[in-house]
């Protein structure tokens, strides 16, 4: 690919921290959006080119520090028509993670530089 084509996923990382949510629950949040916006917009050009070299995706998974920071989040890439999935989990309906559509890194870096790489340190 000429031009980097990411996903980035941004994901809370006080359900770690400070509701007990296990890693597993989280990575299955994070997969769960991923593939929710991959579905959605799948007939997205970069989408398609993100689907058509499945050995060479890129992923970036993202830490946003609580709900709030989440639903802002959302909000701020909807005004900036950023195409992306909130998932909220159910049935608890609670926000847990962002799924941009595959972007040109380029394209999206700034809407989400502000947060780092998504760490689950033990030591919560």
């Amino acid at each position: 690919m000429s031009t980097s084509i990411v996903q980035y996923i941004l994901l809370r990382s006080d359900l770690f921290k400070d509701l007990g949510w296990s890693v597993g629950a989280l990575v299955a949040q994070a997969c769960h959006a991923s593939t929710a916006a991959l579905h959605i917009f799948k007939e997205d050009e970069h989408t398609i080119q993100y689907l058509n070299d499945l050995d060479n995706m890129h992923k970036v998974v993202l830490e946003v520090p609580n709900e709030e920071s989440l639903k802002k989040t959302a909000e701020k890439l909807r005004e900036n028509s950023i195409s992306h999935k909130l998932w909220i989990e159910q049935p608890e309906n609670i926000p847990t993670c962002i799924a941009l559509k595959p972007y040109p890194k380029e394209e999206v870096k700034k809407y989400v530089n502000k947060f780092k790489l998504y760490k689950a340190s033990m030591n919560k």
